[in-house]
C-alpha cells in the first residue's frame, strides 16, 4: 500500500518535534537504537491519523504518543526480563547483552529444568503458596484466603519454599550444599 505524500501539517511537525521527542524517549530508553526506532513510530502514527488537522495542539499530541510507546516498550522489556529471569532470586538484575547467547540461553533453559525438579520436591501446599505469590503476584492475605490456611502458614509455606530451592540450586555462590 502506497502512502500519499505527507501534508504540510506533517511535515511541519517533523521539523519542529522530532528532536525534542528523539531527545525525550533516549532518555527514558536503555539504548539510542530502540529510542530512534520509537520516534520514528510516533510519526509513522502521526502520518496514520486520519485527523490530525483537527488537533489543536501537535507538540502535546506528539509526546502523549511517543509516551504510550514508551510504556509499550517497557511493558515487553519487563516481560522479557520476567522470562529469563532466575525465579527463584528476588532481587534478579536485567539482563545484559552478553547473557543474550545461546550459550547463555542454553544455560538459562537447564537453569529453569532444574528449577522445575526443585518445585516438584515441594509438598503441594508449599508449591501452591510460592507459585501464587511468586508468579501470580498475590499477597500473603490472598493467598491465605486462597488456599483457605492463616496468613502465618502462608508466609511459612513461603519461607520453607524459598530456602528449598535456594539449597538445591546452589544460589549462594561458593556454598555448595552436599546433596
Amino acid at each position: 500500500m502506497s502512502r500519499p505524500k505527507p501534508d504540510p501539517l506533517s511535515v511541519d511537525a517533523f521539523r519542529r518535534f522530532y528532536a525534542d521527542i528523539l531527545y525525550f524517549l533516549r532518555k527514558r530508553t536503555d539504548n539510542a537504537s530502540d529510542a530512534a526506532d520509537m520516534t520514528q513510530d510516533v510519526f509513522t502514527q502521526w502520518l496514520d491519523y486520519r485527523d490530525r488537522a483537527k488537533v489543536e495542539q501537535p507538540r502535546a499530541f506528539l509526546f502523549q504518543m511517543a509516551r504510550n510507546l514508551l510504556r509499550d516498550h517497557w511493558r515487553k522489556q519487563k516481560v522479557r526480563h520476567i522470562a529469563y529471569a532466575d525465579p527463584a532470586d528476588p532481587h534478579a538484575e536485567p539482563l545484559t547483552d552478553e547473557q543474550n547467547d545461546p550459550m547463555a540461553a542454553a544455560q538459562r533453559l537447564q537453569r529453569l529444568e532444574q528449577l522445575k525438579e526443585v518445585l516438584a520436591e515441594l509438598s503441594p501446599r508449599r508449591r501452591e503458596a510460592l507459585m501464587l505469590h511468586r508468579f501470580e503476584g498475590l499477597s500473603q492475605a490472598q493467598i491465605a484466603e486462597r488456599m483457605g490456611i492463616s496468613t502465618s502458614m502462608v508466609e511459612k509455606h513461603i519461607a520453607f519454599a524459598l530456602l528449598h530451592c535456594k539449597r538445591r540450586l546452589h544460589i549462594d555462590p561458593g556454598t555448595e550444599q552436599p546433596e
